[in-house]
């Protein structure tokens, strides 16, 4: 499975532009195709939902251009039902492209089959065909009844009345409906049975219809009556409003990570209910300020979120977002009033509940409600992200906490947000790594300490590791060439680094770990790729505020290579054997300067062939060269460029 790994982050401000909303963008797609004349939609979303949608409108007769790689695209509607009358079409998982789709199917008179993948066959859309089935609608179930697949059958459709349809699932089945009724050409009503759940959405669906020629009578959120003898007829020119859920990670981001990060593209003029994830976010003490076209948020006074007890039936989309601010919150966080959840892309409380609890979180998960509790201290994850968008999306915030995060099949935001990351990696600041890499006895260990204690950060000896490693296995009797057996003994050290000491099992090993033996022998478990791979998580784990200065081989390639400042550096080999010589007389140690020479040389030479990241200066390193300097002097150099 391919992974994204997110740094420790110290906070978060900027700017991002929205990519466009995925639900005015579909709904505006649909009503252009089934109105008379053309329309210019600007700013589409790019993303694999919508381009299910415009894949769907062309096997059903509807043409449709791009202008250029713009956002931009230019639709020619039916002005009416669609003309092809029979298709099989594949809608992947975008729930706002197969039931809408589906309504107007079942209203245009022909033969059609809609899949989509295995997700989409879980998702119910039961509330939906019961509904098209009152007007008179033949639509059959090709599986589990309930569910898609679906078969649409040519039917006598009965024209006016009364449709009734259960609004406590999903909202997107009303939405189909109303979207659909303007082709019987009769009026007609729509009574919702039960609480309608995200109304915002419904809003938006009433909005657009209204753009489109097709003013719906609404009688509260119980009764909606469509007019006959209308059809949608093309507005010209139609603006898509950036995506308001796509909002809430940015602007959580700001509040979590200190801010301000302000979004464009929604604001206080938006059709989008999803805006008022930002009222959402001031009750939990963000600052929060508003334009017609952008948001911005900033963290509390306090620094730290207010613990909420939240109805969120109105925004369950950015809901999500709030359930990962629980986080960084001072208390137990109540999310109630979600059931619709259950229904989406996978089972978020479900999935929601599982990865909170890996970063550490206590989450009690109920049919419609979840309540998390924040860790002390968070822990660094692999998060799993269900072929959902919003889960990998949501849990990029971990970060924010200061631990590293993995996301899991990150591929997924191209459902909505192809360019996620990106615009998150603009955002969001890392925890800053300084990695000093370079030859055995080159004075790496000397400068990066010297150099993260002037800078207040922490130091990783990496070499010290593998030294460490080395004597564990010498001292249990393991082969430094078994590649699993000494892997073993590396992914559970018990080592730690206490007032400048190195610790094995609770003893100071700090001089034994620098013997020729030892220094020999890290040199050999270092080639082994399971050591190595043993090893990487533990060293990455020292990347903490407010920064890093890890020295040692491969610290800039492999284990930190979005490190700031990288900087390698070397001497000859003998000046390096010079400098050993000297620190193992001084600590009474023997040493034979010719043995210390040859040593190192063989060591170059292992280090530089070995086939698992070679010894090398990496194209974006500075070269140190300390030969002719001394440590005061490689010091100044270090800080100089991390200071310019």
């Amino acid at each position: 499975m391919e992974f994204l790994d997110l740094p420790p982050m110290l906070g978060a401000s900027g700017q991002v532009r929205l990519p466009g909303s995925k639900s005015i963008s579909n709904r505006t797609l649909l009503l252009a195709a089934l109105a008379e004349g053309e329309t210019d939609i600007r700013d589409l979303l790019a993303s694999d939902d919508v381009e299910r949608m415009l894949d769907a409108l062309r096997a059903l007769g509807v043409a449709w251009s791009r202008d250029g790689d713009t956002d931009n695209y230019r639709v020619t509607g039916v002005g009416g039902p669609f003309p092809v009358k029979s298709a099989d079409l594949f809608l992947g998982n975008a729930g706002t492209a197969f039931r809408p789709l589906t309504a107007a199917l079942a209203l245009s008179g022909g033969e059609y089959r809609l899949s989509g993948v295995p997700r989409m066959h879980e998702r119910p859309i039961g509330d939906l065909v019961d509904g098209l089935r009152q007007l008179g609608a033949g639509v059959d179930y090709l599986a589990n009844e309930g569910f898609p697949p679906l078969h649409i059958r040519p039917a006598t459709i009965r024209s006016g009345g009364v449709v009734r349809v259960r609004g406590d699932v999903s909202s997107q089945f009303l939405t189909a409906l109303l979207m659909a009724l303007p082709l019987t050409g009769v009026e007609s009503t729509v009574e919702v049975v039960g609480e309608l759940i995200s109304k915002p959405y419904i809003a938006i669906t009433l909005d657009l219809m209204a753009r489109f020629g097709v003013e719906v009578r609404r009688e509260g959120w119980e009764r909606f009556v469509v007019p006959g003898g209308v059809r949608y007829r093309s507005p010209g020119v139609i603006f898509v409003e950036g995506d308001a859920s796509s909002a809430s990670y940015f602007l959580a981001a700001g509040a979590i990570g200190g801010g301000p990060v302000r979004v464009e593209g929604v604001g206080s003029t938006s059709i989008q209910g999803d805006v008022r994830f930002a009222e959402a976010l001031a009750t939990l003490g963000a600052r929060i300020e508003m334009g017609d076209n952008w948001i911005e948020a900033r963290a509390p006074e306090s620094g730290r979120l207010k613990a909420f007890d939240l109805d969120l039936n109105h925004i369950p989309d950015a809901a999500m977002t709030l359930a990962v601010a629980a986080l960084f919150a001072d208390g137990p966080c109540r999310l109630r009033n979600i059931a619709s959840w259950r229904v989406k892309e996978t089972d978020r409380i479900a999935a929601m509940a599982t990865e909170l609890r890996k970063v550490g979180a206590v989450v009690e998960e109920g049919a419609d409600y979840l309540v998390v509790t924040p860790p002390a201290v968070l822990r660094a994850a692999a998060i799993d992200t269900y072929d959902d968008h919003r889960m990998a999306m949501c849990f990029s915030l971990v970060a924010l906490g200061g631990c590293r995060v993995r996301i899991n099949d990150p591929k997924c935001v191209n459902k909505t947000f192809p360019t996620y990351f990106e615009r998150f990696a603009e955002i969001a600041r890392p925890v800053p790594v300084i990695a000093i890499d370079g030859p055995s006895a080159s004075g790496k260990g000397s400068v990066a300490a010297r150099v993260a204690e002037a800078l207040g950060y922490q130091c990783l000896d990496s070499g010290s590791l593998y030294r460490i490693v080395a004597l564990a296995a010498m001292r249990a009797g393991v082969s430094l060439e078994d590649d699993q057996a000494v892997a073993e003994i590396a992914a559970s050290l018990p080592a730690s680094f206490e007032g400048g000491r190195v610790l094995l099992s609770g003893d100071d090993v700090s001089d034994e770990i620098r013997t020729e033996a030892c220094s020999s022998g890290a040199s050999r478990v270092a080639a082994l790729p399971a050591v190595r791979a043993a090893l990487l998580d533990r060293q990455r784990d020292y990347r903490i505020a407010p920064g890093l200065v890890a020295e040692g081989r491969d610290m800039g390639s492999v284990v930190f290579p979005d490190a700031a400042t990288k900087i390698f550096l070397t001497a000859t080999a003998e000046a390096r054997a010079e400098r050993r010589y000297k620190q193992l007389m001084e600590k009474g140690m023997a040493a034979n300067m010719e043995n210390l020479l040859k040593d190192l040389h063989e060591r170059d030479a292992r280090d530089a062939a070995r086939p698992v990241a070679p010894l090398q200066k990496l194209p974006d390193a500075e070269l140190l060269d300390t030969t002719e300097m001394d440590l005061e002097q490689a010091v100044g150099f270090v800080l100089g460029r991390v200071r310019s």
